[in-house]
């Protein structure tokens, strides 16, 4: 726990997205119908994979697991703030701040190597496609997932020892709506300079490498389709990739607009980018698989064919 001056801090102040009482209560339902359709879409889409045969392959167990982190993502950050906008209570104690900001950065990071992953895959798939089965195997995908979940929890103990191992300079007032790491930084003042290298240093190191492969992935990926010979084959090859080139804009554009500007140039844009990156983001991804990738659709299709709503009728 850390200090502020000369007493022990037991709670931060989150001052929210607004103090504008009718547009609080205006933002608690749209956030209450985002939250909601973010669990439907996303729970959804891992029990469709699981009980779709034709989705049991590594792309869809990756996005199995993306969902799940997806659902976290959100209920780690969207609850909190509903209670904030319905009962207009802003405090947190310190522990649930430090919690929630280690299970925030625990979640990013996972997100961030399992798009990576997920590219890879893609380059496997469309580049080795005969080698696709023995290079992807489930043993293989499983130990990629492991490793994505792994390099986020350790990762994430340094981000929460840097912002959490100081002191506070006088305030604890965090102008957010949840615990981020950039106003959190802001309040420390012991070693705070060091802090911060530190923080960004990880955020560039994590950042460049998932987009290193990520870029990689996708220049022998358009390399390969470029050199194919039909556009039945080319429009196939890029069906596969559009849900995850889609999924990858929304989440580095606004992560990068979010942590990679300087700090005298964070202001009150930053809880918009915040809104998008923590609460809408995780709602689209499962609507932009289930909107452009032909086999969850097609899922989806028998899904509904097997269980018709003629069929619910003999319950009504």
């Amino acid at each position: 726990m850390v200090t502020e001056g000369n007493h022990t801090l037991q709670e931060f102040i989150l001052l929210g997205l607004t103090e504008n009482a009718d547009i609080q209560a205006t933002l608690f339902v749209v956030f209450l119908l985002i939250y909601l359709i973010t669990l439907v879409g996303n729970l959804g889409t891992m029990a469709l994979v699981r009980v779709s045969p034709q989705l049991h392959k590594p792309m869809y167990f990756f996005l199995s697991h993306f969902s799940l982190v997806d659902a976290f993502y959100s209920t780690t950050i969207t609850p909190n703030m509903l209670v904030a906008l319905f009962s207009d209570s802003k405090a947190i104690s310190f522990a649930g701040c430090m919690v929630q900001c280690y299970i925030f950065v625990v979640l990013g990071l996972v997100e961030c190597y399992l798009l990576a992953v997920m590219a890879y895959d893609r380059y496997v798939a469309i580049c080795n496609p005969l080698l696709y089965v023995v290079i992807m195997s489930k043993r293989i995908c499983i130990r990629l997932v492991l490793a994505c979940y792994l390099i986020g929890f350790l990762s994430a103990g340094m981000y929460t020892g840097c912002i959490f191992g100081g002191s506070l300079c006088g305030s604890n007032i965090i102008n957010h709506f949840y615990c981020d790491i950039t106003p959190l930084l802001k309040l420390s003042c012991s070693c705070s300079y060091n802090n911060r290298m530190v923080v960004f240093a990880l955020s560039s190191v994590g950042g460049a490498v998932t987009v290193m492969i990520i870029l990689i992935s996708y220049f022998y990926i358009l390399s390969t389709i470029l050199r194919m010979h039909t556009a039945q084959s080319r429009s196939k090859a890029f069906n596969t990739c559009g849900s995850h080139l889609s999924i990858v804009s929304l989440f580095y554009g606004t992560g990068f607009f979010m942590y990679l500007q300087p700090s005298s140039s964070h202001n009150g844009q930053d809880k918009v980018a915040s809104v998008f990156y923590t609460v809408v983001t995780p709602m689209l991804n499962p609507l932009i698989y289930s909107l452009r990738n032909k086999e969850v659709k097609g899922a989806l299709d028998k899904l509904w064919k097997m269980f018709p709503l003629s069929s619910l009728k003999k319950f009504g």
